[in-house]
């Protein structure tokens, strides 16, 4: 199972530059290839996360496989998008605008985030480059000017009330920040778009660390004055050990090591509501959890491996006793075998297929019935505190048509 998600990340990068109906021949005549991977033709958009419907008149559409929501919807040329197209997330709301070229945004375009525009300008080869104008969730402008590979360049940023905070003259040069209430948060010298040499302000004008070489100790504050980062800098960003905290509260949300502004090595997460509850011990890879790491929520829940921020192999804990022991597919039971609460052997999952027990965090079953592929599937029954409340066939992890509400009696 291990080999099938190395070979999915290793499809996806080796073949990145590879188009769809070609990569989708390097599959189909690959019978090796398909064993390893697990899957067919027929399931290749599953593969994927994403499958395409060609129309007419350079047309088509994009679609999520997980949710059948539309993805995509604009003007193609080469099996790439080429023209003008719409971008859309999960939840079908819109979340991008604009022109493409080469299959990357390029030309003009509007980025959205939850129905609201965050982007208005200029792109090349996908990213910001050019003039544009950036807003915050509430429709404030927050920066106007020119960018550089989706960097702030050359402009003025505001603070969401059209107060000036930051005026960029070059992405290298002299450049002064501020804090919403008009104090310095940091002057000196940038080295392309970092802070490179000079001085950092809390929100009452203290000096509270100064750069050389782009290597220090920093400590960054939010608007409200609290303390949201301290740690290591070097090369003009995170490297090295560092902790972040909550931005209102000051509860202390991460401390571990850090490789170019990203977590990376070993690290804890904890609870943003539980004070000192620790969430995640292990390992990071580019911000995620990557390798052994143990998911407590203040009592053991999951002690085993993690790939790419998903659980990949180990034991799955309710209450502190062995609910689940072997491995996962993107976080979804795959292979191995359940326990009831007295460590009694109760089913067993293979390939994701097979008859389950789901169990909330209390130890109280959730649902009993088939599995397909990771999702309920076939026949089942819902329980609520030991109640049943449906009880029929499931399709995708949802309720069919087939069924008994049992509320609705």
């Amino acid at each position: 199972m291990l080999d099938m998600i190395k070979s999915y990340y290793f499809i996806e990068i080796i073949f990145s530059y590879v188009n769809e109906e070609q990569k989708l021949k390097i599959i189909k005549y690959n019978k090796k290839l398909q064993k390893n991977i697990n899957i067919s033709i027929i399931n290749y958009k599953h593969f994927k996360g994403k499958y395409i419907i060609y129309e007419s008149n350079r047309k088509g559409k994009e679609y999520y496989s997980q949710y059948n929501n539309l993805a995509f919807e604009g003007e193609y040329l080469n099996r790439k998008r080429n023209g003008k197209g719409k971008e859309y997330d999960e939840c079908g709301k819109l979340k991008f605008e604009g022109e493409y070229l080469n299959g990357k945004r390029n030309g003009h375009g509007k980025e959205f985030w939850n129905g609201i525009l965050m982007f208005e300008g200029e792109y090349l080869n996908g990213k910001r480059n050019g003039k544009g104008k950036a807003y915050d969730s509430n429709g404030k402008l927050t920066f106007e000017g020119k960018y550089l590979n989706n960097q702030e360049w050359i402009g003025t940023a505001y603070d969401g009330n059209n107060n000036i905070i930051c005026k960029f003259n070059e992405i290298n040069g002299i450049r002064k920040e501020y804090y919403n209430n008009g104090q310095i948060k940091f002057e000196g010298k940038y080295l392309n778009g970092k802070r490179w040499e000079g001085k950092g302000y809390d929100t009452l004008n203290n000096i509270v660390y100064e750069l050389k070489d782009g290597k220090g100790l920093i400590k960054e504050y939010y608007k409200n004055g609290n303390l949201i980062f301290e740690g290591e800098y070097l090369k003009g960003e995170k490297n090295g050990k560092g902790k972040e905290y909550e931005c209102f509260g000051g509860i202390l949300l991460f401390e571990g090591e850090y490789l170019n502004g990203k977590r990376n090595g070993k690290g804890k997460e904890y609870n943003i509501y539980k004070e000192n509850t620790l969430e995640y011990e292990g390992e990071y890879l580019d911000n995620k959890k990557n390798g052994k790491g143990i998911f407590d929520n203040g009592i053991i829940k999951f002690d085993g491996i993690y790939l790419y921020d998903f659980m990949l192999k180990g034991k799955l804990y309710i209450n502190e006793k062995l609910e689940y022991d072997g491995e996962f597919l993107y976080d979804k039971k795959w292979n191995g075998k359940g326990y009831d609460g007295k460590g009694n052997i109760i089913y067993e999952i293979k390939n994701g297929n097979g008859k389950i027990i789901e169990y909330d965090e209390f130890g109280d079953i959730l649902f009993e019935g088939e599995y397909l592929n990771g999702k309920r599937n076939g026949k089942g029954k819902e329980y609520n505190n030991d109640e049943i409340i449906f009880e029929g066939e499931y399709l995708n992890g949802k309720r069919n048509i087939k069924g008994k509400n049992w509320l609705e009696k």
